[in-house]
């Protein structure tokens, strides 16, 4: 009965699998039992009736016939233990999951915060260089070095190409001995007769001598010369990189001839095309977002530098240029997609537009709160694609985002309210 009890708490698995091994254990009993070699047994001799019950206790075959089921019955016994301690198992892993924590989420964010809404125009223009210079040569010479090559960053004034120095010395040499000949002759003329006379010369009787001398000729070719000189060192008008060399080393060169392009790539503007219904909301000075396929995953601020007044009678478009300055990414000739600052509302409560979605036709946020989302009804104004207003709520008169709580802008789409999250990236807008 005790064995029948205990079977009756067992699970209905456990029960099957302590029945399949009794089964196994009688098997092996009976197939053992029927295997012992039979024992010859010599006819007894007349013993008393105590005799017969111990000479019965030691016959080799009852011996052995005892001993296997002692280890029988003990074998039988290992599912019991087994199914018990797999029960056991079970349940500490039940309690296990039971007290974990539930898995947090990773999300993204961006902080909602108070600022200015831009409303701005969308266009597109192409990127021009304030400056592309196409060096070339002031003077006729040799080319001695040539200190850059196609791409190179440059800064202005510094030595690009050097062309043979020593007859651009030499004439300079010339030029100033024949200008101390002529001042020689030019003080002879008139020391003299001011020492006589004791009286000196007039305006224009000095003019006269100096012409006379050749002194005024001898000044004005020194001075060209030492211009030349300098001109022989052609040197960098901008900064910004090198966009072509067109000599060598060596090479003969005359006065006009092209040596090299230069390409200024800091001073950019972009000629904006802003059709004519939109050109009243443009104004000098605006703010200017741009973004190019060229340089994806970057933006740049810019300022609305004019507003031409001539309008495209084909495209009815006017332009705008705006002015930005270079970081190396933006080259020019690339096209960019331009946003202009139309309208401002100012202190208006922001919010990414990427973190409001729509529940059960309700526009949404979720916001992070002690490690969890909370999933927040919001009443949404205007949007310029980038920042969403937040409307005070109709009848409590708050907007129920604060300024600086984290908005989930990634990984949002498919949460539920309170879900646990944690934030891998949180960005704080400008």
């Amino acid at each position: 009965m005790h064995e029948d009890r205990c079977a009756s708490r067992r699970s209905p698995p456990q029960q099957n699998d302590l029945a399949a091994g009794r089964a196994r254990c009688y098997t092996g009993l009976a197939h053992h039992s029927s295997s012992l070699p039979a024992t010859p047994v010599a006819e007894p001799a007349i013993l008393p009736p105590a005799h017969h019950a111990r000479a019965a206790r030691w016959t080799p075959t009852a011996l052995v016939a005892a001993l296997l089921v002692a280890v029988t019955s003990a074998a039988c016994t290992k599912p019991d233990a087994a199914a018990a301690s797999a029960g056991t198992t079970d349940s500490a892993d039940a309690a296990e999951d039971a007290g974990r924590p539930a898995l947090a989420l990773p999300v993204a964010t961006e902080d909602a915060r108070d600022g200015d809404l831009i409303l701005s125009v969308r266009t597109t223009g192409q990127i021009r260089s304030d400056a592309v210079v196409r060096l070339r040569s002031e003077v006729g010479g040799t080319v001695t070095k040539v200190l850059v090559r196609p791409g190179q960053a440059v800064k202005a004034g510094q030595l690009l190409v050097q062309l043979d120095p020593y007859p651009f010395d030499l004439a300079v040499r010339e030029a100033q001995a024949s200008a101390d000949e002529a001042e020689q002759r030019f003080l002879e003329s008139y020391v003299p007769e001011s020492l006589v006379t004791g009286r000196g010369l007039s305006p224009g009787q000095r003019q006269a001598l100096l012409n006379r001398s050749g002194l005024a000729g001898a000044r004005l070719r020194l001075e060209r010369a030492r211009f030349e000189q300098q001109r022989a060192a052609i040197t960098s008008p901008v900064d910004g990189a090198v966009d072509a060399v067109d000599i060598a080393v060596g090479e003969k060169v005359t006065a006009g001839q092209l040596l090299l392009t230069a390409v200024d790539t800091r001073g950019l503007r972009i000629e904006a095309q802003v059709l004519e219904h939109d050109l009243p909301f443009v104004r000098a000075g605006g703010e200017a977002r741009i973004t190019s396929s060229g340089a994806p995953g970057r933006e740049l601020r810019g300022r609305v530098d004019a507003v031409l007044p001539l309008v495209d009678s084909v495209t009815r478009a006017g332009r705008a240029i705006v002015r930005v300055t270079g970081d190396g990414v933006l080259r020019p000739g690339m096209y960019a997609d331009v946003q202009l600052e139309a309208t401002r509302l100012r202190n208006r409560r922001l919010v990414p537009a990427r973190g409001v979605i729509e529940r059960d036709g309700r526009p949404l946020v979720f916001v992070v709160r002690d490690g969890r989302a909370q999933w927040t009804y919001i009443v949404p104004g205007r949007s310029n694609g980038r920042d969403t207003e937040v409307l005070p709520d109709s009848t409590t008169g708050e907007i129920p985002v604060k300024p600086g709580e984290p908005v989930i802008v990634e990984g949002h789409l498919t949460l539920t309210h309170d879900a646990p999250v944690k934030v891998g990236v949180k960005t704080n807008r400008p």
